[in-house]
Formats: C-alpha cells, sequence, structure tokens
C-alpha cells in the first residue's frame, strides 16, 4: 500500500494517531524528531550550582533527516551520459571518480551515487572469512532526505558497490510486536496500535561479520513527519553474498525486528552491533545491539530518562530477544535518576547516549555508554560500562543479556566545551567547522588477549582532545591515560574510533586476527595536500617511529579541526564570530603501545573546508569508524573536498561542495 494511500486513510481518520483537540480543530502533535529539529525538543540541563550539565538529545542524523525538505531534482544529474562534471565513471559503478586530492592519500569515495547529497555517519567491517571483503554502512541522502545506505567491497577497498537496505517498505504496528506463540519475544516498549505508515526516515548504521561471513546490517527507523514511529532494525546478508544484499523484513515483520513504537512517550536512538566471533566461545554467532531508548511524558513529550537498552539475537538476526534496559543503577556513581519523573530510582543511570558493545573471547559483552548522573555539584559526564554475561535462546524466548552494575571507565569533562545554535537551541560542537559533535566512547579489543580500550573526546585541556582507557580484565575495572591521545595542540580532535592489533596467546589460529590484506591505498605522511594548509600555527604531530616495545598496538582515527578565537572560553558561536565555519579540518590516524599517550600518526585525508549549503551546514555525522586487518588500518570517514559545478546545483538545497565518504588503508602507525 502507498505511502499516499495511507496518509489518505489517516486524514480521513481510518488510521489513529497521535493528536490533540485545540480550538475545536483536530491538530496532529509533532513527534520528537520534529521537535527536536524545529527547537520545540531541546536538551535537558541541570544546574549543578557549578556549571550547566547538559543532557543526552537526539543524535544528529535523526535531527538531520526530520529539518530536511522534501526530495529534490539533484538526483537528476546521474543521467549526463559521459559524465563530465558530475565525475561519473565509465569503468566502474558510479561515480566513484569523485575522489578531489585523495590520489595523494590513497583515498577511494565509497558512496558511489551521482548526487550531491549528504553521506555521512559511517562504520566499517572486514570478513574474517574473505579479509579482502569489507563492508561499511552510512546515513545517506539520495533519495532526498536522510536514510542509510550500506557499501560492499572484494577487492580490500579498492572500489565499491552500494545499495540502500531494505526496510522503509515496513508498516508500523507495534501492536504486532507482541509475544505470540511463535514468538514469545516483545519487540516493542509500549506496544501501541500502528500509524499504518510506512518508514521515511533512517539514521545511525551500524553493520559487522560473524564468522560463517554473514554480514549484518541495520539502523533506526522513523517516522518524519506522520505518526510517532521509531524502530530498530537488524537484516542478514547470507554467507557469500559479502553483504552485496540483505534479507528483506516484511510489511508486519518480527523477524529482523528488535524493536517498534509508536507513541511520543518513546523514541529509538543510536544503536550500534557486535558479535561474538570468538573462535572458542560457547555463544560463537550471537549478535547484539544496545541502542537509547529516549522515553518521554507521553503528552507534552518533555524528557524523563534516555537509558541504554539491549537485545541479542541467537539465530543469526533473524529472532530478537525481548529489550532489556542494560544502563543499570549505581549509588556511587549515578545521582538524580528520579529528577524528572519521580518514580524512577534515584539511582538509575538513565541519563545517557551513545552506546557501543563488544564481545570479550569468553562469550561475555562489554558496553559502554556516555552518562550524566554525575553528583550535583559536578557539572561534567562520564563514561560508564556495563558487562554481562549473555544466556539463552532468542527464539525460544528465553535469551537475556544479564548485565551487572555499571563502572567508571573515566571522566568526561565538558566544563566550557563551545556550544553552536544551528537553530535548535545550542548544542555542543566544533566552532571552526561550524559542525554538531558529541562525547559517546568507542571501544575496541586486542583479540589475542581480550584487553580492552575506549576512547571518546573531551574539553579537559581547553581543546577537545582524544582522551583513552583500558581494561585488562574484561571491563571489571579501567584505567585511564594521563594524557590524550593525540600529540598536537591548538587543534580540535573529535569523533573519535578505534581499532587494536591482534596480538597475544589467543592470536594463533584465530580468523579475527589475520595477516594484514593490503587494502585500498597507501596514506602519505604529509600535513596538507597542498591546497589548504591547517592550523599552522598549532603544535605540528609528531610522525610515528617505529616501536620495539611489546604490548597492545592500538590505531584511533579521529578529525581535527582548527580552534577559533575565545573557543577555549566556552559561549554559543555562530558564523558571525571570528574564524566559526572558516576553519579548515582533516581526518587523521595515530597508533601507540597501552597506555602510552600520546600517539604519533599522520593525516589520511586532504584537508577541507567546513560543511556548506543548507542540507550540510551543522552536520558531520556523530561518529566514524574503523576496522584493522592484521595491522592494516581501513579508517572510513566523511568530507566535502568536492566541489559541485555551478550548472548542477539544486536550486533548492544548494551545496558549495558535496559531502562524501572515504575510505584508505594504511599501516597502523609505529608499526
Amino acid at each position: 500500500m502507498s505511502r499516499r494511500l495511507l496518509a489518505f486513510m489517516a486524514a480521513a481518520g481510518v488510521i489513529a494517531g497521535a493528536f490533540v483537540v485545540a480550538g475545536g480543530r483536530t491538530v496532529a502533535l509533532a513527534n520528537a524528531p520534529q521537535r527536536a529539529a524545529t527547537g520545540q525538543m531541546r536538551a535537558a540541563h541541570i544546574n549543578t550550582g557549578h556549571g550547566i550539565r547538559t543532557l543526552p538529545t537526539l543524535s544528529g542524523g535523526v535531527v538531520d533527516t526530520a529539518s530536511a525538505g522534501a526530495p529534490s531534482n539533484a538526483a537528476a544529474a546521474q543521467g549526463h551520459g559521459s559524465g563530465g562534471g558530475v565525475g561519473a565513471s565509465t569503468g566502474g559503478l558510479g561515480c566513484g571518480q569523485r575522489n578531489a586530492g585523495g590520489s595523494a592519500f590513497g583515498n577511494v569515495r565509497v558512496n558511489q551515487d551521482c548526487t550531491f547529497r549528504v553521506q555521512a555517519e559511517e562504520g566499517i567491517a572486514f570478513n574474517p572469512t574473505s579479509t579482502s571483503n569489507l563492508i561499511a554502512g552510512m546515513n545517506d541522502e539520495r533519495q532526498g532526505y536522510n536514510l542509510m545506505a550500506f557499501a560492499y567491497s572484494f577487492d580490500s577497498g579498492h572500489t565499491w558497490g552500494d545499495g540502500p537496505p531494505p526496510f522503509y517498505q515496513k508498516i508500523n504496528d507495534p501492536s504486532q510486536e507482541l509475544p505470540t506463540g511463535g514468538d514469545p519475544n516483545q519487540h516493542t516498549i509500549n506496544g501501541d496500535p500502528g500509524n499504518g505508515f510506512t518508514y521515511d526516515g533512517g539514521s545511525d548504521p551500524m553493520q559487522a561479520f560473524d564468522l560463517s561471513g554473514r554480514a549484518f546490517f541495520g539502523g533506526v527507523i522513523f517516522d518524519r513527519f506522520a505518526g510517532n514511529g521509531s524502530a530498530v532494525v537488524v537484516s542478514e546478508s547470507p554467507p557469500g553474498a559479502g553483504g552485496s544484499f540483505y534479507y528483506t523484513p516484511t510489511t508486519f515483520s518480527r523477524h529482523f525486528v528488535i524493536v517498534e513504537d509508536n507513541t511520543l512517550a518513546v523514541f529509538h536512538d543510536k544503536p550500534f552491533l557486535a558479535v561474538d566471533n570468538g573462535p572458542t566461545s560457547s555463544k560463537q554467532g550471537n549478535v547484539y545491539v544496545t541502542w537509547t531508548v529516549f522515553k518521554m511524558d507521553p503528552n507534552t513529550g518533555a524528557y524523563f530518562e534516555s537509558p541504554i537498552y539491549g537485545s541479542m539475537s541467537t539465530d543469526h538476526g533473524l529472532t530478537w530477544s525481548t529489550p532489556e534496559q542494560i544502563s543499570g543503577s549505581s549509588s556511587t556513581l549515578c545521582f538524580f535518576g528520579n529528577l524528572f519523573n519521580g518514580s524512577l530510582d534515584p539511582h538509575s543511570c538513565n541519563f545517557d547516549q551513545g552506546s557501543d558493545p563488544i564481545v570479550l573471547p569468553n562469550g561475555q559483552l562489554e558496553v559502554v555508554f556516555n552518562n550524566g548522573n554525575t553528583p550535583q555539584g559536578n557539572p561534567n559526564s562520564q563514561q560508564l560500562g556495563v558487562h554481562c554475561n549473555p544466556s539463552g535462546s532468542s527464539p525460544a524466548g528465553s535469551a537475556h543479556l544479564n548485565c551487572g552494575s555499571p563502572t567508571k571507565v573515566g571522566d568526561d569533562v565538558t566544563v566550557n566545551e563551545p556550544a553552536c545554535n544551528f537553530g535548535r537551541g545550542p548544542e555542543e560542537c566544533i566552532p571552526g567547522s561550524f559542525v554538531r559533535t558529541d562525547d559517546f566512547p568507542r571501544i575496541g579489543m586486542n583479540q589475542g588477549n581480550g584487553n580492552l580500550y575506549a576512547t571518546w573526546q573531551d574539553f579537559r585541556g581547553g581543546e577537545f582532545d582524544i582522551q583513552l582507557s583500558r581494561s585488562t580484565d574484561g571491563g571489571v575495572t579501567w584505567t585511564p591515560a594521563s594524557s590524550p591521545v593525540n600529540p598536537d595542540t591548538g587543534i580540535d580532535h573529535y569523533e573519535a574510533s578505534i581499532g587494536v592489533v591482534c596480538n597475544g596467546p589467543l592470536a594463533s589460529g584465530n580468523p579475527m586476527c589475520p595477516q594484514s590484506n593490503g587494502g585500498g591505498g597507501n596514506a602519505q605522511s604529509t600535513a596538507s595536500d597542498g591546497s589548504r594548509q591547517l592550523c599552522p600555527n598549532a603544535a605540528a604531530a609528531i610522525a610515528a617511529q617505529r616501536r620495539p616495545n611489546p604490548g597492545d598496538n592500538v590505531a584511533v582515527s579521529y578529525y581535527r579541526t582548527c580552534q577559533i578565537p575565545g573557543e577555549s572560553a566556552g559561549g554559543v558561536f555562530t558564523p558571525s564570530n571570528s574564524g566559526v565555519q572558516a576553519e579548515n579540518s582533516d581526518y587523521t590516524l595515530v597508533g601507540g603501545v597501552n597506555l602510552g599517550t600520546p600517539y604519533h600518526g599522520h593525516p589520511v585525508s586532504p584537508t577541507f573546508s567546513p560543511p556548506n549549503g543548507t542540507r550540510q551546514t551543522g552536520f558531520m555525522g556523530d561518529y566514524s569508524g574503523i576496522t584493522l586487518v592484521g595491522s592494516t588500518a581501513h579508517p572510513i570517514w566523511d568530507d566535502p573536498r568536492n566541489n559541485v559545478p555551478a550548472a548542477l546545483r539544486d536550486p533548492d538545497q544548494p551545496v558549495l561542495n558535496d559531502q562524501d565518504v572515504y575510505t584508505t588503508a594504511t599501516g597502523v602507525p609505529g608499526l
């Protein structure tokens, strides 16, 4: 059934939605993404007495989607025969030749569409059964507003194909996600009646492989305007397909659906997934997803809490366990969990966002996340982790994550973090590039010994720096590094991703510990592509030296942007301030051993200017990605390096530079 027909039925009163009566008229209530995009729903704040602490809010991709207009005619550029300024390839799929300045860095353009629309918020993974097979995911606006796209490579990232996931024909109906005789799990929080609409928004892609070569791809899907539907879905690409296509959930599917709701009271956001690829694990092949559930007043949409939830599948993503709240409570770490709803546990760790799971070699699970339940008087946030011992069967309805109380991974120092107003109220940002950012943690593991590393950004040095913490006991305890990962100063470093080279007693014969695969290019140890200079007055990064020391060889990739005058003092910045949306950026890779920070490395991209235009300004995504094949690093990021020819600019949503996703292959610095 078409969305247009469903919309007509809703207008005729056939389908119930979220409505109120105002002045004798029936008026649809704006859903969570709409309210966030228009500034009606802003981040909640706590006055700590020593500064204002900002609590979690919806992810950038979701807000970006809701603020989008109707699809434009930019896609018409795909029809130009010889390519011309479009850059269409005559020897491969799509427009992969659009790679301005990338040849010196071995960069390869991952998305293959010929539009001048945004791609962002990317991740990458390798196939342990065939390490030349890589998959990627990204937010994608080629259809005129934000959805998602997957990508795949069978030659170590030299060339890519891509496509949209088969999620958007699913019709919202949480009432059909209640337990049944054939599936005793409940794939919904509230179980409300559906709104009868298909989904027209998507964000926060996630991807992984298992040891049989199955690829998994998923994300959050939601309604942009009609209804209050949101869901988290994950689909499977069978062994042998290499992530080139994914199974299709049916219109009222229970398969591949983790959770679905249709209410102002619940919105699902920011999922990540992990697969148990432990060669000797009794739970090998299990798939885990964690995400944030924003819970709000069902009448007003006011913020109540945003705990982390989790679910697991023991049958390759077909059936998922009933969602469980896993962020827990702690009388020593978390306070005021009932601030907005007096019925909640005051020590609930429930002001959360940005969880990242990883499976230990023994089949247990560690999940890190950002939390704002710090004590009164502390204006900062914190990074927490929970350790889980999954058990049971998802088809049988007996699967549970069995997570313990959280432990502290590290501090998240937010005092004087700069904010920008993109028309929705102040949000944490990088003023120089004028993009939204966040302090979510990312997690990596040495598959050869189980040592864990978490990384995140914070503002403790008067600039955004990349912090690091390590656990050698499976997440029971964590030890932060004494200094940031980045070796340079006077620059903002943000949206880090992390990987660890596999070595140690569990490495031998481990398919997750392959030899290097050669990869798609060779990044250069240079600070600039010659066309733009990055922060000439900042302290430069030091080139990595070979290191004979044994230990965990860690790779961290991140964006760098020049700071602007007065940034370290905090405040709300707009393009009227000197330097705002005027500073160059690059994407950088560093490497080091254990907690021996700072690490050292080099840029893997040319420098690029800030995002611009109606659709791109303010948004580079909420995260980037990296995967390691042996000691070959495959970082993945997005940047707006490609100029849009004037004749091809969308008249309704013009941009000067096309924001695309790129990857490269290079050795982990220092090895």
